[in-house]
């Protein structure tokens, strides 16, 4: 019996500077993979955040620990396309994903600290336009991503809010953490 309607492949992208990754990110990821019901992820790991200083860590050495983390999880992918790009915006990443998988569903996933501050990214507005915006809470912010300007003007078609448990860990923790041991 033959399928009336073929399935749309839904495509998952975590991006960010993973400076350095951690447990947070990867749990972020198995409950995207579930509640999204997703084809593959994509770690996309970028050389910089555009609205922060340079990266601690060099890029080869997160790609390498991103990699590492996660081994054994068949669908997430680690790759870096600012050399395909030309860029680190994430306008200009979502668009290539697009092109490259053209019958796909994109969702760009971020936490909810992230959306507090999305109005601020190159071409937000476009970035909604193009992908659906999946958004977990992170301590702290819950509230403030509810009332943000971003989640005012682009609402609930837009960005999907996921309830998922809370993890209190974060890159910028990790990188203080690290200096006071050496």
């Amino acid at each position: 019996m033959r399928a009336s309607k073929l399935e749309v492949r839904k495509i998952g992208v975590l991006g960010g500077t993973f400076d350095p990754p951690h447990i947070g990110h990867l749990e972020i990821s198995k409950v995207a993979l579930k509640k999204l019901k997703l084809s593959k992820l994509i770690w996309a790991v970028t050389k910089r955040n555009p609205l922060k200083k340079k990266a601690f860590f060099k890029l080869k050495k997160r790609i390498t620990h991103c990699e590492n983390m996660t081994r054994g999880f068949g669908k997430v992918k680690v790759k870096s396309f600012d050399n395909v790009i030309k860029s680190s915006k994430t306008i200009k990443l979502i668009n290539y994903i697009r092109k490259n998988n053209k019958k796909s569903k994109i969702f760009f996933i971020m936490g909810s600290d992230n959306l507090v501050n999305f109005h601020k990214w190159h071409e937000w507005k476009k970035i909604a336009d193009y992908c659906t915006i999946a958004v977990f809470p992170r301590s702290g912010f819950t509230k403030k991503a509810e009332k943000c300007k971003s989640m005012r003007y682009l609402g609930k078609e837009k960005i999907l809010i996921i309830r998922s448990k809370r993890i209190n860990i974060s890159s910028s923790k990790i990188r203080k953490n690290y200096l006071k041991c050496i």
